[in-house]
């Protein structure tokens, strides 16, 4: 039988040794972006996805493995533990198939079957059950099973009892479960239906009368349909051929030309119809809903990587709109650090009038603190503010431009309390709008505040299982911060609290120090902070950046036990520290590659991957890797919906990456999809292989449905003459 390394190594492609020491250094307790980033001669340059995968895959084995030793105790304290049984549970390589072998020793309730046992019924079913050639009809069999004191009227009666007890043995098979899941899964068909008979025109519609083949049911419709039927919009069935199920069942237990074999045959059809069937169908529907779960906490994590790494606006006066009708639009002014310079509430939605009351306010903020971006939330009245702001830039002359900002969660943080510790100055609503401003200017400094669930790059996220998914977009927060860096003296508690190593009440006490002592003049300086032992210190260090350190080292990603390597390496080449600070390195990599760069790591100390990151970070001290992504779109003019026509090419913005195509925003309010036929080029699984949130794209509009709102785009560019439009936007969407 393989072992838990061997089944991870081939799962993974990699080596044992590397998988070993994966294995080694999370049992460790280091951290999986420690592991990813100053660990990399030990596991093979893994990054920290695949490590991930692997410590996912390492819980689940180790928990599977627990589970056999669980139910083989538990079979043994029976006296019933054979040494067949007991390898197959040791072959066992899913839970289920565990649990299938264990079925028939568990503790049952009362059933029809124990209840015949308790009449004595057991050893005329093994009789038939047996379909030996010699075996008396069944009719005569039970003859001797008659006995009214127990229950046993006649030999009807005797042979219901048997027959109960035969489905319930062939209901407990667990190669028969095994052969009926397989076969379901290849067979079986989904099947939904609109729960009335008159329904009402609702998004469900798609799935008033629908089914697809269970293993080509994509993870939106499992999902959709889930949802319609807890809404009592739908019914939802598995469908399944009942006759070419029971071959399967009857090849399993009959003996042909058996004298019971007619009996054991009528037993076979009730256990599946009445045990196996329902049960099947719930495994069935679970593992849909639970491979569906799978994908979109999946997609939501690669959705959620690239907002959160999106590239920041920084060191630039930025003005926040939090548009709204009933309350006006509030607004915030910060600085290029965040901090909040003014606020303001204008109505510009009630009337032409407070409209250019509006536009004089801003523009008096504007012209007063040098605004250079405004940042408006895509929420209730963006449209009316977006048009606003238009007007506004023209009224200032130019010189400043816009972006439409997502404001998911931003209501969220609003009113939570470290929000309230952060602004108790100002009332929710402009705390909402600082949050938006800040969003444009560092994107993850200040999404790490909010619920990732919250951020609204998902689908279903409140269908999935929330500690699953908590988990998942927990791990995609946590590699971001930690992949960007955190400059020590300015990152708040919560953007710490993301950092390797670090905890909540960590990086609570990291601020607190901060305020009391002033700011941090070295990395070992955080060994001072309270709970800031030596490990977490090592798992942290790296990922801490101190802008005010003597050491330069202390503002690269060097991590401070590579520092002697480091200057090793600096001094082997030609070079100093003082040559860091001056950005005098240029030939630094021409030089490494002259004296042979394993060589020189052998030399340094280190491995080749370590030196090769570590020069890396001398040649860009304080980087940071969301520089040399693409500039988001920042407009100074806006269109509306009717100025589109089918043809039109367009640049925009993706929003959101779901499994049927992409959402983009193109400038208009109202974000265009691009079905994922429409993607261009090579045939796609998921929109996500080749595009993901925050890509700068050129689209071209497909159709307009200007009713409903919605946009067809396409990024297959259009044949000279070619006309387009007639797409069904129906088809697209659902």
């Amino acid at each position: 039988m393989e072992t838990i390394l061997q089944i991870l190594a081939r799962e993974l492609g990699k080596s044992e040794e590397h998988i070993q020491n994966v294995i080694t250094l999370i049992d460790e307790g280091n951290t999986i972006p420690f592991i990813a980033r100053y660990r990399k001669e030990l596991h093979g340059a893994m990054d920290d996805t695949a490590l991930r995968t692997l410590a996912d895959r390492l819980q689940y084995l180790r928990n599977l493995d627990q589970r056999r030793q669980e139910v083989c105790s538990a079979i043994e304290n029976q006296g019933k533990l054979t040494e067949e049984l007991s390898a197959a549970i040791a072959s066992a390589s899913t839970l289920a198939e565990v649990e299938d072998l264990y079925r028939p020793y568990k503790q049952k309730r009362r059933t029809r079957a124990t209840m015949a046992r308790e009449k004595g019924l057991e050893p005329l079913a093994q009789l038939l059950f047996d379909q030996g050639r010699d075996c008396p009809s069944p009719e005569e069999a039970a003859q001797a099973y008659i006995d009214p004191e127990k229950g046993v009227e006649d030999a009807a009666a005797a042979l219901q009892g048997a027959s109960d007890i035969i489905a319930e043995w062939i209901s407990d098979d667990a190669a028969l479960r095994k052969t009926l899941r397989e076969l379901w899964q290849r067979k079986a068909v989904l099947v939904s239906k609109a729960a009335s008979k008159e329904p009402e025109d609702t998004v469900y519609r798609l799935y008033y009368d629908f089914q697809i083949p269970v293993s080509r049911a994509l993870g939106h419709q499992v999902l959709a349909v889930n949802r319609g039927e807890r809404e009592e919009i739908l019914k939802v069935s598995i469908d399944m051929d009942r006759e070419a199920a029971l071959i399967a069942v009857r090849r399993g237990v009959l003996v042909p030309g058996a004298p019971s074999m007619a009996f054991v045959r009528a037993a076979a059809e009730d256990a599946y119809d009445r045990l196996i069937a329902p049960s099947v169908e719930r495994e069935t529907r679970n593992a849909l809903t639970d491979e569906a779960n799978e994908g979109a906490i999946r997609n939501f994590g690669l959705n959620l990587k690239p907002l959160l790494m999106q590239p920041p606006v920084k060191g630039k006066v930025t003005m926040g709109l939090d548009p709204g009708y009933r309350n006006g639009c509030k607004v915030a002014v910060v600085d290029g650090t965040g901090k909040v310079l003014n606020t303001a509430v204008v109505y510009p939605t009630f009337s032409k009038a407070k409209q250019q009351e509006a536009i004089a306010v801003l523009s008096r903020l504007i012209q007063k603190h040098g605004v250079a971006h405004i940042a408006i939330g895509n929420g209730t009245a963006s449209r009316e503010t977006e048009q606003m702001t238009v007007e506004l830039i023209r009224a200032v002359g130019g010189g400043v431009s816009y972006m439409i900002v997502n404001e998911a969660g931003a209501s969220v943080y609003s009113a939570s309390k470290l929000a309230a510790e952060e602004f108790p100055e100002y009332d929710v609503n402009l705390r909402s709008a600082v949050s938006i401003a800040r969003r444009l200017q560092d994107p993850l400094a200040e999404l790490v505040k909010i619920d990732p669930k919250s951020i609204g790059v998902g689908q279903y996220q409140h269908d999935m299982p929330q500690a699953r998914l908590d988990e998942t977009l927990s791990g995609v927060v946590e590699d971001c911060v930690n992949a960007v860096g955190v400059d020590l003296n300015t990152a708040s508690a919560p953007l710490l609290g993301r950092v390797s190593g670090l905890t909540a009440t960590t990086a609570k006490n990291i601020v607190k120090y901060r305020e009391e002592n002033g700011v941090f003049t070295s990395r070992r300086q955080v060994l001072k902070v309270p709970k800031v032992g030596p490990k977490a210190f090592e798992q942290c260090a790296g990922f801490l950046r101190v802008p005010e350190s003597k050491s330069i080292l202390d503002n690269t990603g060097v991590h401070p036990e590579s520092y002697g390597a480091a200057e090793a390496l600096l001094e082997k080449c030609g070079y100093t520290l003082t040559d860091v600070k001056a950005g005098n390195l240029g030939e630094l990599r021409t030089r490494m590659e002259d004296q042979g760069v394993e060589a020189l790591a052998e030399a340094c100390g280190v491995g080749a991957p370590t030196l090769r990151d570590i020069a890396g970070e001398l040649l860009k001290p304080g980087r940071d890797p969301r520089d040399e992504l693409p500039r988001p779109m920042l407009r100074t003019d806006v269109m509306d919906l009717k100025d589109l026509r089918p043809g039109m090419e367009l640049t925009g913005t993706v929003r959101n990456v779901i499994d049927f195509g992409v959402f983009v925003d193109i400038g208009v309010h109202q974000d265009g999809l691009v079905h994922i036929s429409q993607l261009g080029g090579r045939r796609v699984r998921h929109p996500s292989e080749v595009l993901r949130v925050g890509d700068i794209v050129t689209v071209w509009v497909l159709e307009v449905d200007e009713k409903k709102k919605r946009i067809a785009l396409t990024r297959k560019p259009p044949a000279i003459g070619e006309e387009l439009g007639g797409i069904q936007l129906e088809n697209l969407w659902e």
